[in-house]
C-alpha cells in the first residue's frame, strides 16, 4: 500500500511513528508539506504536483493537518479525496472538529451531551448573552484555537464581560461555556480509531491552572474508561465523521461531557501515558478500509462522509 502523509513536519514524533509502523509493515509511505502540493482543477481532470512532480498510485492518506494550514490543507486533502484516494478523516470532517461552534452544534444535534455553551457576535448583547448561560465561573475561549491557547476562565461575571469584551474588540469568534468545577482541572483524551477506543489517557493540570492540556505542562496517566465514556467517544468521532479523533471528555456529576473533538489527534503523549502503539492501530485500520476495496476489485474510494 502507497501511504501519504499531510504534514508540515517530517520530524514531529507523530509523523515520524506513523512512517515507522508503516514502514515496519511493509508499505510505502511518503510525507508531504500540503502547503507545497499544487493543485489542478478542471471538468473531467484531477492532478496534484508535490515539487515538480505529479503524484499517483497514492492508496491512503492520513491528514496531519495544523490549524494554521487548516484551508490549504483541507484543500489538498480533497482532491486526494477526488482522485480516489482514501482517507479516515476527509476534507469536511476535518473542516467540522476545527471549528469549534459548528462541532458543537452538530453534537447537540445528535443529543450527545457537553458543557452548556453560549455565542453571539454583537457587543451590544455580552450581558444578554452571559444571562443564557448562568452564573460565573465561565470559560471564554478562541473558536479555533489549540492545545489550551485562547482558553480563559472568568472566575467574576465583570471578568467574563471585560474578557468577551476584548475578543470582540481584535474580531476573534469565540464561545462562553458553563465550567465544569468537579472536574477538578482534569479531563479524559479518548483516542478513536475505526469505530472504537484504542486508548485513553487522564490529563492533570497543573497546580493552578485549569487546563489540562500537556503543552499547558499537564501531566498524564492511562485511564480505564466507563461504557458510557467509550459510547459517547466513539459517537462524538462518527458525528462528525472521523475515522481517527482524540476526543476530549469531562467527568462531571451528569455523567461524561464532550469538551471537544481533535482531528489530528497528537500520538506522543498517547502512547506514553497508555503504553497503546496507536499508530500501528491507525495503520491496521487503512489496510482493512484499502483491503476490502482491493479485494473486490473495486477503484479505490475516497471515506463515506454523511455527517451534517
Amino acid at each position: 500500500m502507497k501511504i501519504a502523509i499531510l504534514s508540515r513536519n517530517a520530524r514531529l514524533y507523530s509523523t515520524q511513528r506513523l512512517v515507522e509502523v508503516a514502514r515496519v509493515r511493509g508499505h510505502v509511505v511518503r510525507v508531504l508539506d500540503p502547503l507545497r502540493c499544487y493543485v489542478r482543477i478542471a471538468p473531467g481532470e484531477v492532478e496534484i504536483r508535490y515539487k515538480g512532480k505529479a503524484l499517483h498510485d497514492i492508496d491512503a492518506a492520513i491528514p496531519r493537518i495544523g490549524t494554521s494550514s487548516t484551508f490549504y490543507g483541507t484543500a489538498v486533502l480533497r482532491q486526494l479525496e477526488m482522485m480516489g484516494v482514501y482517507t479516515p478523516n476527509s476534507s469536511d470532517a476535518v473542516l467540522r472538529a476545527r471549528d469549534k461552534l459548528r462541532c458543537l452544534q452538530i453534537l447537540a444535534a445528535k443529543g450527545l451531551d457537553m458543557p452548556v455553551t453560549v455565542f453571539g457576535d454583537n457587543p451590544d448583547d455580552t450581558t444578554d448573552v452571559l444571562d443564557l448561560l448562568g452564573d460565573p465561573p465561565h470559560v471564554i475561549k478562541l473558536n479555533e484555537g489549540s492545545q489550551g491557547t485562547g482558553v480563559v476562565l472568568a472566575e467574576k461575571r465583570s471578568a467574563s464581560q471585560s474578557v468577551v469584551e476584548a475578543f470582540r474588540g481584535l474580531y476573534a469568534n469565540f464561545l462562553v461555556q458553563e465550567f465544569i468545577a468537579e472536574a477538578k482541572g482534569s479531563d479524559l483524551r479518548c483516542f478513536v480509531v475505526g469505530g472504537q477506543v484504542v486508548a485513553a489517557m487522564q490529563r492533570e493540570a497543573v497546580p493552578g491552572e485549569f487546563r489540562a492540556n500537556l503543552h499547558r505542562g499537564g501531566t498524564a496517566v492511562a485511564a480505564k474508561l466507563t461504557p458510557a465514556e467509550k459510547r459517547i467517544s466513539v459517537d462524538a468521532a462518527a458525528a462528525l465523521g472521523l475515522g481517527i479523533a482524540g476526543v476530549d471528555l469531562l467527568r462531571s456529576k451528569r455523567g461524561p461531557l464532550v469538551l471537544e473533538v481533535n482531528a489530528s489527534p497528537g500520538l506522543e503523549g498517547i502512547e506514553a501515558a497508555s503504553g497503546v502503539n496507536v499508530a500501528e492501530h491507525i495503520i491496521r485500520d487503512l489496510e482493512r478500509h484499502v483491503g476490502k476495496e482491493k479485494k473486490r476489485g473495486e477503484p479505490r474510494s475516497r471515506s463515506v462522509d454523511n455527517s451534517n
